[in-house]
């Protein structure tokens, strides 16, 4: 209805029908109407038939109708009574009238003046019918949401511990780029010689090498992690390779991390080469050690029901005892990049007594931690690890016969071998390096420094 669509005296004329008006509103299309004077004082009410929307509604009668409005809206109505005094018409507008229950209920109102000083007509529907609707929209999208991000979040996690296994891994002297260690991805790049003791950057693609030394001096002079992509040797694909440097005493390495950015959810044939070395487990601690995330055969190994039980807790309550301590282990993998033990104690289940574990360190964005692979009931005898570890060592040694002088490859020999003795006896004492030091006939000091890589003047 519109002021302008009639004049003045039609209006005036349908004055004293006004309350029968107000019944045929309520009883077409609207919940409520109120009739009242031009200063907004409500002199009738009338609610459609059944359940009144607002029972409390036959008391507004000598009432402004701003009073029975919330705070919130009660602008709104001075505003709708504005509109007709100047126009004789209301747009809509949405209200809320003080519910009984302590819930308010949602109006939209529109009003109109019949004829000049003559009563006021305001009609209203009742919004909660559509505000449930509207919130249910809201509740399912935001639970759409939820769902989504949980999703991400599966999905980031489920990678992270995939590519514990699957990234290579390699630790470099930061000035010469030569391979120090690896883990056994990295063994498995497709190439026919083993990397260690060889300059990382002969892995690469002939067109890719000047890139990849450049990743490696950016690192070693900037002092933090930077990335790119580059293609192997004799591969079409590209990898990304992400550098990170650390320190180890006075030295500085690089950790190299090798992974295909287009890997996706690995096929049954690959989910079964990754565990095929005694079906490993694959858990993820924070630099402290607690457990950030695992898989579900690693819940199974230590008999708890699920990643929930173990998350936020000490890896320590599973793995290691006082023999071979997880913490050792924990800063080895902190101070190397990598870490490898034999037969740590594994405790939850009943038929895994010990364990062969491989550690690596983890920087993605700000978070550092640890990503650890457990290899279950894998115990052929503590110096098995240093023992593979000095025979590729001394393979990629023998590899520089004709490139390197005689000298240099014995000073690298003696530091190989000075490297496999300490190694094997802190494996042998259980990580205790007071008891190593005995074993190897120095004191804990010169124990201690060796292993930062400090020389010291040869005893007696």
């Amino acid at each position: 209805m519109n002021q302008r669509s009639g004049s003045s005296s039609d209006l005036e004329a349908l004055s004293p029908w006004v309350n029968e008006l107000a019944q045929t509103f309520v009883s077409l299309s609207s919940d409520i109407a109120l009739v009242m004077d031009a200063s907004g004082v409500i002199s009738r009410v009338e609610q459609s038939g059944g359940t009144p929307m607002a029972p409390e509604a036959a008391q507004w009668v000598g009432r402004s109708w701003a009073d029975t409005v919330t705070a919130e809206t009660r602008r709104k109505i001075e505003l709708l009574l504005g509109d007709v005094a100047s126009t004789g018409l209301a747009r809509r507008r949405e209200v809320s009238h003080p519910g009984g229950a302590g819930t308010d209920i949602p109006v939209a109102y529109t009003a109109i003046r019949l004829g000049t000083g003559g009563p006021v007509l305001a009609v209203g529907r009742d919004l909660r019918a559509i505000a449930a609707i509207q919130q249910q929209f809201l509740d399912a999208q935001q639970e759409l949401e939820r769902g989504y991000w949980r999703a991400r979040q599966a999905e980031t996690r489920d990678r992270a511990l995939r590519q514990v296994v699957t990234d290579a891994l390699l630790v470099l002297d930061a000035e010469g780029g030569i391979v120090r260690s690896t883990n056994a991805a990295a063994q498995r790049l497709g190439t026919d010689t083993s990397p260690l003791g060889r300059p990382a950057v002969l892995l690469f693609d002939a067109h890719s090498r000047a890139a990849v030394d450049e990743l490696l001096v950016t690192a070693r002079s900037g002092g933090r992690p930077v990335e790119l992509r580059a293609r192997l040797a004799g591969a079409h694909a590209y990898v990304s390779v992400a550098a990170t440097p650390f320190r180890v005493g006075a030295s500085q390495r690089l950790l190299l991390r090798l992974r295909d950015p287009t890997e996706g959810e690995p096929s049954a044939a690959e989910r079964r080469r990754l565990a095929a070395p005694g079906n490993a487990a694959v858990v993820i601690t924070d630099a402290a050690g607690h457990v950030r995330a695992c898989d579900e055969s690693f819940a199974a190994l230590v008999g708890q029901p699920g990643e929930a039980a173990l998350v936020g807790r000490p890896l320590s309550d599973w793995l290691g005892d006082a023999r071979q301590p997880l913490d050792v282990l924990l800063a080895d993998t902190r101070r190397e990049g990598l870490a490898e033990r034999e037969g740590l104690a594994l405790r939850g289940s009943a038929t895994a007594h010990g364990a062969r574990v491989s550690a690596s360190w983890l920087t993605e964005g700000d978070q550092e931690g640890i990503g650890l692979v457990v290899y279950p009931g894998d115990t052929n005898g503590l110096a098995a690890a240093p023992q593979r570890a000095f025979l590729q060592a001394w393979e990629a040694l023998d590899g520089q016969l004709g490139r390197s002088s005689l000298t240099q490859m014995l000073r690298e020999a003696a530091a190989l071998a000075e490297r496999h003795f300490i190694q094997a006896a802190l494996q042998r004492c259980g990580g205790d390096v007071a008891a190593a030091a005995e074993l190897l006939g120095v004191s804990r000091d010169t124990l201690a420094r060796r292993r930062r890589g400090r020389r010291t003047p040869r005893q007696s």
